[in-house]
């Protein structure tokens, strides 16, 4: 008994401390696993769900202390009351999830030794019969050193314990047992290899044969049998390969840019799974990090499972030059444990994963030209103005009431609510909202060119174009903005046009028609020095002709001819 004893109690202890080490090294995944246990459908205790870390943190570091304190001999009493409690918590937590299925994985070993809710339960049997062999044996167990020095033994592992966890939660995990470790390639973590278990589902088709039910099993086939089918129950006998990757992606908008992101030879990704309890502060370094990283070429994205009005918002507040994607939030609180936190990715290899408190260590390369430091937060705004500049007006031109009506349901509104007349009176209140705003960004950014929202960089130009009162104050803007490549130089040469036409002058470059009720008909304003227009236009950018731009605007019968401004006024 003495022997079986002494062997058990080392047994004991070094388990308790591995397992205790194993989770303190990610004491954030282990509280996780008991906010599994704290939900509704399991335990139903949400009201300690805010307090999963301090608890992780306590019974990891308990446990470890439990199994030097065994090994040890020391407070004999008290560690084997411990040992004993705990061992029967968990032995019911294990056998709760076995029978019920709620929770996949208990996290007794965290992410570096996964077991099923019955392997985890069979487990804690053994350990309870361990520890009841030394609970009735307690007297074989005699202590180690002297008093003093197992009282500082165990304090020492206390510090030690308070070290790692601070190392841990300032930092990231010392070793990094998950799919997404440094070296691991995401998409051949998805990968199904060749030949890997299927899953095996066994179908109990119920009959009504002759009065009686009847069950029919089968691996799926629809059975041979006589009678009126009722139903069909299918249990999964044998799980089939679950590649250790899943559930990752990266959307937006609808769009599914996994692929793409994952083909991208230099990118930044920075994970935030949930931005209502992410460490805000942590987004000034992560804004540092990133900025650097553009400026060497490298491109950025952001990854949470918080929608497009919340990541959109952040973006703003921080003033960050990314967007966010959608990905599942407990996929993104498996790749970091940090809110926020940053990787870099090869081709969906990762090559770098940090805490934000470790975001200036974050090691960029110049890698090709600087990306261009969007204003992302003007960027989706100036995106929904010109959604707004378009709200109404283009259905205006569409040539049937069916396309209208179209138009105006995927609008969101119903178009027997408008008449022509009200479309305009709409779609003028957005017009001059919209220049309000723009007015101010021009007035303290100047024009928000392509360097600046990108692809966006059209979206002011439409609202100023619509707001022609306006266009004089801001002409100057648009034509440096073209001169600088930051907006396409035919917007610049139809703004022109459309503001000398505004003042009874000649246009320039041909772009501006008009259409009167009397014998003037339709016509093409009139333009200075009319026999030049086409090498002008060239230059500005338009790959028609005047003569065919003309056809363009008012049919393959019309023929165009110069006029004088004479020609265009009236009596």
């Amino acid at each position: 008994m003495k022997t079986l004893v002494g062997i058990t109690r080392i047994f004991v202890g070094v388990l308790f401390i591995i397992s205790g080490l194993i989770k303190l090294n990610d004491p954030v995944g282990f509280s996780f696993k008991l906010q599994d246990y704290f939900a509704p459908e399991v335990l139903n205790l949400e009201f300690l769900t805010p307090f999963a870390l301090v608890i992780a943190i306590f019974v990891v570091i308990y446990e470890v202390l439990l199994g030097v304190m065994i090994i040890l001999g020391y407070a004999k009493k008290f560690t084997l009351w411990s040992l004993l409690l705990m061992i029967v918590f968990f032995t019911f937590l294990t056998f709760y999830s076995a029978v019920t299925g709620k929770v996949t994985d208990c996290g007794c070993f965290g992410d570096a030794l996964k077991l099923t809710p019955w392997q985890s339960f069979y487990k804690d049997v053994v350990l309870l019969v361990l520890i009841l062999i030394l609970f009735f044996g307690k007297k074989y167990i005699q202590p180690f050193f002297s008093r003093n020095i197992r009282s500082l033994a165990v304090f020492a592992s206390l510090v030690v314990c308070l070290g790692i966890t601070y190392q841990v939660l300032m930092h990231l995990p010392i070793i990094d047992f998950r799919p997404y470790k440094i070296g691991a390639n995401i998409t051949e973590g998805m990968t199904i290899p060749e030949g890997a278990p299927e899953p095996i589902f066994e179908y109990n088709w119920k009959f009504n044969v002759n009065g009686e039910e009847k069950i029919i099993t089968t691996n799926g086939d629809y059975p041979d049998q006589e009678g009126e089918f009722i139903d069909v129950k299918t249990e999964e006998i044998q799980a089939g390969y679950e590649p250790p990757i899943h559930d990752f992606s990266m959307e937006r908008g609808g769009e599914d840019h996994t692929e793409k992101f994952l083909n991208t030879e230099h990118l930044v990704v920075v994970i935030a799974y949930s931005l209502s309890n992410s460490e805000k502060e942590g987004f000034f370094p992560i804004k540092e990090a990133t900025d650097k990283a553009l400026e060497n070429g490298y491109d950025v994205i952001g990854l949470s499972a918080s929608s497009e009005e919340v990541t959109d918002a952040l973006v703003d507040d921080y003033d960050l030059n990314f967007k966010f994607y959608f990905c599942d939030m407990t996929t993104l609180k498996t790749i970091v444990r940090s809110n926020p936190g940053i990787l870099e990715l090869e081709k969906g290899t990762i090559k770098q994963k940090l805490h934000w408190n470790d975001a200036e260590d974050f090691v960029v390369k110049e890698v090709g030209p600087a990306k261009p430091k969007f204003d992302e937060a003007l960027k989706m705004k100036l995106d929904s103005i010109g959604e707004l500049d378009q709200r109404y007006r283009k259905l205006m031109y569409l040539q049937t009431e069916e396309e209208r009506a179209t138009a105006a349901e995927e609008g969101g509104f119903k178009l027997e609510d408008y008449s022509i007349n009200g479309l305009w009176y709409q779609q003028s209140k957005i017009d001059s909202t919209n220049m309000e705003f723009v007015a101010k960004i021009f007035d303290t950014k100047g024009y928000p060119g392509k360097s600046m929202v990108g692809e966006a960089n059209k979206a002011a130009w439409y609202v100023l174009q619509h707001n022609p009162d306006d266009i004089e104050k801001y002409l100057p803007m648009i034509k440096k903005a073209g001169e600088d490549g930051e907006l396409p130089f035919r917007l610049v040469a139809m703004m022109e046009d459309r503001f000398l036409m505004g003042q009874g002058k000649m246009q320039i470059y041909g772009t501006q028609g008009m259409s009167y009720d009397d014998e003037r008909g339709s016509l093409i304003w009139p333009i200075e020095d009319p026999e030049n227009v086409n090498e002008r236009r060239k230059e500005a950018g338009f790959e028609s002709t005047i003569e065919e731009y003309a056809k363009q605007l008012f049919g393959e019968d019309f023929e165009y001819k110069v006029l004088t401004l004479d020609d265009v006024k009236t009596e």
